[in-house]
């Protein structure tokens, strides 16, 4: 299901992005959620989660408690091996004009790579800038 180019090979496992993200969004406290993966060493690829909640962005303490919670909540639905290792928060996602969510720089963050591509059709550019800080 979901998008082709969007498998991650975590530890021999298959996993499609499409559903750790429908498992995060179907807690209650997360409005949306991008997955995305990004090289590791003993693993092949890691799961980085980008996280907009309902309520306010969490900091801190905070935010460790909510995604320690989220990470349990993706092990009972799918399993422990869909954990994601990184989640970040942010107030919402970069998107483009039209609501698509611009997935390539997602991954550049996820890997720490400075964005030289075309961000011209983005949206809401300041938000690259938070998701880079936030990282739990």
């Amino acid at each position: 299901m979901g998008r082709i180019d969007d498998v991650l090979n975590v530890s021999g496992h298959r996993l499609g992005t499409m559903e750790i993200e429908s498992a995060l969004v179907a807690n209650p406290l997360v409005a949306e959620a991008a997955i995305v993966g990004r090289p590791h060493d003993i693993k092949g690829e890691s799961i980085v989660a980008y996280v907009v909640l309902k309520g306010d962005r969490p900091e801190g303490e905070a935010a460790k408690a909510i995604a320690s919670q989220l990470r349990d909540w993706v092990g009972k639905e799918i399993g422990p091996i869909a954990k994601p290792d990184e989640i970040r928060f942010g107030e919402n996602l970069p998107k483009t004009r039209s609501g698509k969510i611009m997935r390539r720089l997602l991954r550049s963050l996820a890997k720490g790579e400075e964005i030289t591509s075309d961000i011209s059709t983005l949206d809401n550019p300041a938000i690259l800038e938070q998701l880079k800080q936030s990282n739990h």
